[in-house]
């Protein structure tokens, strides 16, 4: 953690929370907060990190990324397990929500404001005081609930119309509304821009409700856990750079696609690996 003192200006800032993951392997850093900071930065943006955190395991990955925590008894800790059907997601812990007063004021004025709650935990509308230039909504954390044994299942978003209508960019995917097209449909009539993505299939992308659609590089899939989130963030960064969605979703989604070959956050792009894919776009 850095102290708030230090901290300068950033041009990407995530508000979500970091969670403590349980794998066959050991419990490890999650969250679309940790991917989304992590992409952003390799993409070459100075990045900050808003969230709860309960000091379960070392925050190493983002040794480099200035994060501040509320205080947390416990960190969201989530344990997934892959099946033929799907993913089948238990919640074990849930941190407090983040309010916006934790921000410090050297990052209010973020041109790229990234909302990605994983379990509802911000206000999908910030305070007036945040003048992003892009703000980016995540929408999987207001689409996710759970019974008492923690079952992760779809839930209702109430409250969506309003947040949607102030969004820059909204992200879902199909497994956060369970294919459910109807519910798609009333996100992309509430917003400018909507992303859908569709795992192995690629996304689709609905801009000013003009479709198009984006198929993703065919990869050997090691761990799809934050493909998602490494597509938001891919796309905000290439988004605010461009000024292009179509170019956006392009880029994105042959992150997305790069990220699923690794595991964890090691499927993070690497600042090669973008230049390398940025180049390929521009011939």
């Amino acid at each position: 953690m850095y102290p708030l003192t230090s901290l300068e200006p950033v041009d990407y800032l995530v508000i979500g929370h970091l969670t403590c993951d349980l794998t066959a392997n050991g419990p490890r850093l999650g969250g679309g907060a940790a991917y989304a900071a992590l992409t952003a930065r390799a993409m070459g943006l100075r990045v900050g990190v808003v969230t709860a955190w309960g000091n379960e395991i070392p925050l190493a990955e983002l040794e480099d990324v200035p994060v501040v925590a509320g205080e947390a008894d416990h960190s969201t800790t989530f344990e997934n397990v892959y099946t033929a059907e799907g993913r089948v997601q238990t919640i074990r812990h849930v941190a407090p929500s983040i309010d916006f007063s934790l921000v410090p004021e050297a990052w209010q004025r973020a041109p790229i404001l990234h909302l990605a709650p994983v379990a509802g935990e911000v206000d999908p509308i910030p305070p007036a005081a945040f003048r992003p230039v892009l703000l980016g909504l995540s929408a999987q954390g207001w689409l996710r609930g759970w019974d008492e044994s923690g079952h992760v299942r779809a839930k209702h978003w109430s409250g969506a119309e309003a947040a949607l209508q102030g969004a820059g960019a909204v992200f879902i995917s199909v497994e956060d509304v369970r294919g459910d097209e109807q519910q798609i449909e009333e996100f992309m009539l509430a917003t400018r821009l909507l992303v859908v993505t569709e795992g192995a299939e690629g996304a689709r992308l609905y801009w000013n409700r003009d479709l198009r659609r984006f198929r993703a590089p065919q990869v050997p899939e090691v761990d799809a856990t934050g493909g998602g989130d490494i597509f938001a963030a891919s796309f905000l960064a290439r988004l605010y750079a461009t000024r292009d969605p179509w170019e956006a979703a392009r880029f994105a989604c042959r992150m997305s696609a790069l990220s699923v070959t690794r595991p964890g956050l090691e499927g993070v792009p690497t600042h090669d690996e973008i230049q390398a894919c940025l180049t390929e776009v521009v011939r």
